[in-house]
């Protein structure tokens, strides 16, 4: 197995694995996801109509207002959440987003961690300790 360790710093604790969903793209909340479905419906997105209910969402950084955290808040409440949020740059927006959704949550990574961790990826995230473990796809 082809495993890689990143070290960041946590945003929210906890610890939580599962398959990466990786975006290069910035990500909206408001308009951009249906949080009802965990899905992601921006238009020119690249990852348009796929869900990250139950993965690890890696992404480069939030944009939009704060309607971001509310449109994630509100997928935690349908049972649509990710499990874990590995985020390139942190800002206030996908910071929110982090402690409303009650998962694990890491930034700061030596590494681009949208680089480094491909979709399909297994990856476990320790933000307490301030470690991404990722076991590459075969």
């Amino acid at each position: 197995m082809n495993k890689i360790i990143l070290h960041g710093k946590k945003v929210a604790g906890g610890c939580a694995e599962g398959e990466a969903l990786v975006t290069k793209h910035t990500i909206a909340g408001w308009g951009a996801i249906d949080p009802i479905k965990g899905t992601i419906i921006e238009r020119r997105h690249e990852l348009r109509g796929q869900s990250f209910a139950g993965k690890v969402f890696v992404f480069p950084s939030a944009k939009g207002s704060s309607g971001f955290s509310m449109t994630f808040h509100t997928a935690r409440l349908a049972g649509n959440a990710p499990k874990a949020l590995v985020i390139g740059q942190i800002n206030s927006l996908a910071a929110l987003a982090a402690v409303v959704t009650h998962t694990p949550a890491i930034t700061g990574m030596d590494k681009d961690p949208v680089e480094v961790i491909s979709t399909g990826d297994w990856v476990k995230v320790d933000a307490d300790k301030g470690i991404v473990e990722i076991t590459k796809k075969s």
